[in-house]
């Protein structure tokens, strides 16, 4: 897949802003006394639904009405973040959302999409069955599947990387969490149109480390679980889209444990007082394993979603990492 040009960026801008103003990136003292090196936070948690993902819905539902004009709706997968910002736009445009989550997923992001007006059905023990039911109530309904990558999402999701680069001229290392692949390749797309030398690094969980796996295979690999409480990246199939991206471009894949991820979540909140759900937190974790190489440098730490569960959050701030939800098939 070819990437979005600068005027492919632009034009995502604007679509994105007639709803929602561009996010904030901040330099916080205390977090860049903790590692030592000058760190600038994009705040996705402060967008509409509190994640980026918001940003490719909107631009998709763009790109949705001028070609299929006709759909009576969408159907999709997703964790919570996806599918909040697909009901947001779907809604908005008169539009059937339904939203398939896996049994046993967070109950406060189910509500959040029905609060966006969602129709939630639940399927499979993991984010990858549900994106396989997904696929078969596109098919019998004549709705419109909306995959976790497309080039209209990537070009909206790129907008955030866009107006990081644009806000901070010199970046050494930009490091991001990678799900199915949509935030990476939206970083990659904005530092190569605006010509930036930036290193993106890419972090996954150990548990859920299939991008891991296939970028030092050099081909894309699945994994047999998605075992880690960051939901955002508890993804087991990649992307080939997405891969042939960010398996060409990222300067490397960073695995950190889910022990790293709550630690993360505690200092954030504590250096900034900013929730962070895990794979928000799981940037600065990297950060944290790569402190001494990143000493003094400039770095840029992707908080892209802030929908953690209460009981969840709990746990972290009391010194706890939350167990992984063992979902089975219904």
């Amino acid at each position: 897949m070819s990437l979005p040009s600068l005027n492919d960026l632009r034009a995502a801008a604007a679509t994105v802003y007639k709803v929602m103003p561009s996010t904030p990136q901040y330099v916080w003292p205390q977090l860049n006394s903790a590692l030592g090196a000058n760190v600038w936070v994009k705040h996705e948690n402060h967008t509409p639904t509190g994640a980026f993902k918001v940003r490719g819905s909107l631009t998709f539902m763009n790109w949705l009405k001028r070609n299929q004009p006709d759909t009576p709706g969408i159907v999709t997968a997703t964790r919570g973040n996806h599918g909040q910002g697909q009901a947001m736009a779907a809604t908005a445009n008169g539009l059937v959302a339904k939203i398939v989550v896996p049994h046993g997923n967070s109950a406060e992001k189910n509500a959040a999409m029905a609060g966006f007006g969602g129709t939630l059905i639940e399927y499979g023990h993991d984010f990858d069955e549900a994106k396989h039911e997904a696929f078969r109530i596109a098919d019998s309904e004549g709705l419109t599947f909306v995959p976790p990558y497309h080039p209209a999402i990537v070009a909206g999701v790129a907008t955030y990387a866009m107006e990081l680069f644009e806000a901070v001229r010199e970046l050494d290392t930009i490091y991001v969490p990678i799900g199915c692949g949509s935030g990476i390749c939206g970083i990659i797309a904005a530092k190569e149109a605006l010509g930036r030398g930036t290193e993106v690094v890419g972090v996954v969980a150990e548990g859920a480390n299939y991008a891991a796996k296939s970028f030092a295979a050099g081909k894309l690999v699945s994994t047999d679980r998605a075992d880690t409480f960051a939901d955002g990246m508890a993804v087991r199939e990649g992307i080939p889209e997405a891969f042939a991206v960010y398996g060409q471009k990222a300067a490397r894949i960073v695995e950190v444990s889910d022990d790293e991820i709550a630690e993360a979540m505690r200092l954030l909140f504590r250096t900034t007082h900013n929730v962070a759900e895990g794979a928000g937190a799981a940037p600065l974790a990297a950060l944290m394993a790569e402190r001494g190489a990143m000493a003094g440098k400039s770095v840029g730490v992707i908080l892209c979603g802030q929908n953690v569960d209460t009981a969840v959050f709990q746990a972290v701030l009391a010194g706890k990492t939350p167990a992984t939800a063992r979902m089975e098939p219904a």
